[in-house]
């Protein structure tokens, strides 16, 4: 049975905030009170106004409840209904536009319960506005419900006051059976996430982030929600508990219920038609249209859902999007790319540069008793068409996955490779170095695409995008490590186990030549590192500029945390700084996080000229002159292949007859897909090519 609560309409629009949670000394407006700032003088009404507003049909409970800024037009407010303490800014005789919705400056049509107005608005058809903090020159028509409740917490994994433990909203990450949970907060970033959701074997570390979260927010009743300047809503349904920053666009959703919108000027967020959004963070520059749906969610800042997306229990990083399919229970970086109907992405953590393509379903529980499977996957992982994989799974960096249904779970440790079923020999084929052999221009082109793509204006978080950095390096550290192990035959294939969960062979391939290009990139890496080092900082020689180099020797091991790539060492004496309460707050957090993206040049410098050193067996006194000289002609020479590589990897799609059929001659062609020899990103890369030469030739006479 619904229980419906009976009370006297005189109260409607009063008693927001029950007595006990009202502060000593303070009235039911004082939160109200606090979060308005828009400057406005508000007097009450004259006889004259009042007779105006009862002429056009307006009614009001207690017409000396109603205040109203100096430039207030009586005449622009009609057929409303007035509950509680209302405030109206100024009201001119302009009707304000936006994307051909225009719309008359006033109040209309509509039940309006304890609002504040700026100037200019338009209200128009709102069956129910309640408890709104509404900017200036905001635009809102067609609306059934927009209202706040008392206990508002606008997407933010708070209690207020008096509330059980049990109601409290948690993004169940990574895992579906809640053990790597986090609470959602607006300004969340994907290293807060993975940090929060990796470390579970440490207690006080999750208790301290659970108190940064419960710090930042006020457990008090009675918080309205807020409507920033511009911001344009139409043809909504149901909007309850909603905090929108200025100049957003929402437009026909269904249901958006316990969110935070963040908005503004420069990053403005948009929701469309047929959406419904629940218990979560929307960043800046978002955007979420034709009938997507997201239930206990972060989606950081310029990330997109759209084509009936679903995101679910999930953390989508920066400059993301997501298309047609469902996503469960995952952590995923800056930088992925879900356009097709892929059947699902589920419990995994995606480290950033990723591409799902369309059927791939990554994450099947059905291989375990319980739904408690797990895929980590590092940056770059590209799953093909219709690939089916089981946790639990684990990918290095730059992992692309044939076409295929993966019968067992996978353990790849060697990065930029191609991973295959062979079902005809039933075996799992491993090709390392895949990208640099056949794929040079997808590879390179990504890298730059990413940085093109990157709309962040607060860039908190330094996020890596080049494919040749600390984390990679380190994996082609172990991949060599690997592969010297194996007994290759003639043709360069070895067979080997611990890839995957069968006991089946996996054959890698190709090991001689995978090895030499390992190899030539490491040296290829510290080399171009150390060029951008010297030519930064013009050195006059040789001496000066080895002088600023790191006398350790051993290379330093370094995590992916959301995107950014962080020492071990400098984690863990994060954590201990968490713990002992140097480190108080997630801004506290995110000050570590800008410090350390400031360090980051310095620490790669590092770690490209241990890594030199280790993958050319010398000691830093071996490192001369002499020496240097010869590596900047080799990683010349390598600039070359790879300027090659992009270009005949790219040529093979002119090539290709099959590519070349649909058209009747090469002008249809080069008309569609662009002459070969016009491609801005080959020029860009050959343009690199003669800069680094001259670099280089500038470098050599300054080293004696």
């Amino acid at each position: 049975m619904n229980i419906i609560k009976k009370h006297p309409v005189s109260n409607l629009g009063y008693n927001f905030v029950e007595h006990q949670y009202i502060p000593k000394g303070k009235d039911e407006y004082h939160l109200r009170n606090q979060q308005n700032h828009n400057g406005i003088t508000y007097r009450k009404l004259n006889a004259q106004e009042i007779e105006i507003l009862v002429r056009n049909r307006n009614t009001s409970d207690d017409w000396n409840n109603i205040l109203v800024s100096s430039s207030f037009n009586a005449e622009l407010v009609k057929n409303c209904k007035f509950f509680g303490l209302i405030r109206i800014g100024k009201l001119e005789s302009y009707y304000l536009e936006f994307h051909n919705l225009r719309m008359a400056v006033g109040l209309y049509s509509s039940t309006i319960i304890s609002c504040d107005f700026g100037d200019n608005v338009c209200v128009e058809n709102v069956d129910y506005l309640s408890h709104y903090i509404i900017g200036n020159e905001v635009m809102i028509a067609n609306v059934n419900e927009l209202a706040t409740t008392d206990k508002a917490k606008f997407g933010n994994g708070i209690l207020k006051e008096g509330e059980k433990e049990s109601i409290r909203v948690w993004l169940e990450i990574c895992n579906e059976n809640g053990g790597r949970s986090v609470l959602p907060f607006d300004s969340m970033l994907a290293g807060d996430a993975w940090l929060w959701s990796k470390y579970r074997d440490d207690a006080a570390l999750l208790e301290k982030f659970k108190t940064f979260t419960e710090n930042s927010f006020d457990k008090q009743h009675g918080y309205y929600g807020k409507i920033g300047d511009r911001t344009v809503i139409k043809n909504c349904k149901i909007i309850k508990d909603v905090l929108v920053g200025t100049d957003a666009y929402l437009k026909g959703a269904n249901k958006l219920k316990n969110l935070t919108v963040n908005s503004d000027a420069n990053r403005t967020s948009q929701i469309g038609e047929g959406c419904e959004i629940v218990n979560g963070i929307v960043g800046y520059g978002c955007r979420i249209f034709y009938g997507s749906k997201a239930v206990r969610f972060v989606m950081a800042s310029h990330s997109q859902l759209k084509y009936g997306a679903r995101l679910i229990n999930s953390y989508l990083g920066n400059n993301s999007t997501i298309s047609c399919c469902e996503v469960l229970n995952s952590l995923i970086f800056p930088a992925h790319e879900q356009h097709h109907n892929n059947s699902f992405l589920c419990a995994a953590v995606v480290m950033g540069q990723s591409n799902m393509a369309a059927g791939a379903t990554i994450g099947s529980n059905h291989n375990s008793r319980a739904a408690d499977g797990e895929i980590v996957a590092g940056r770059g992982f590209w799953p093909g068409l219709c690939v089916s994989l089981k946790h639990n799974s684990k990918f290095a960096s730059f992992t692309i996955l044939a076409k295929g249904d993966f019968p067992a779970e996978l353990n790849i440790p060697i990065p930029f490779s191609l991973i295959s079923n062979d079902v005809s020999k039933d075996e799992l084929h491993v090709m390392p170095a895949y990208w640099f052999m056949y794929n040079m221009y997808a590879l390179a082109r990504n890298s730059q695409k990413y940085v093109d793509r990157d709309m962040r204006t607060e860039k908190i978080q330094h996020i890596e995008y080049d494919y040749l950095a600390p984390d990679t390096i380190n994996e082609i550290f172990d991949a060599i490590k690997i592969l010297s192990a194996l007994q290759p035959d003639e043709e360069g294939n070895a067979t080997t186990t611990g890839f995957e969960h069968t006991h089946r062979k996996t054959v890698i391939s190709k090991i001689p030549q995978a090895l030499h290009i390992y190899k030539e990139l490491v040296q290829y890496y510290g080399t171009t590192v150390l060029l951008k080092h010297f030519q930064k900082n013009k050195f006059a020689g040789f001496d000066a500029f080895k002088k600023t180099l790191s006398a350790k020797i051993q290379r330093s091991e370094w995590l992916n945390v959301g995107g950014q790539l962080i020492q071990k060492t400098d984690i863990d004496l994060f954590k201990r700084n968490v713990k002992s309460g140097k480190i108080k707050s997630w801004d506290d957090v995110h000050d570590f996080y800008r410090q350390h993206g400031l360090a980051y040049e310095t620490e790669k410098l590092h770690h490209a000229y241990t890594s030199l050193l280790e993958i050319l067996t010398i000691t830093s006194k071996q490192f001369t002159p002499a020496l240097f000289k010869t590596l900047l002609q080799q990683a010349i020479d390598t600039k070359e292949w790879m300027s090659k590589g992009i270009f005949e990897s790219r040529a093979k799609d002119y090539s290709n007859p099959f590519k070349k059929m649909v058209y009747d001659n090469a002008n249809e062609m080069n008309t569609v897909v662009g002459r070969l020899e016009d491609n801005s990103f080959i020029q860009q890369q050959l343009g690199e090519l003669d800069a680094m030469k001259k670099q280089v030739k500038s470098i050599v006479r300054k080293i004696k």
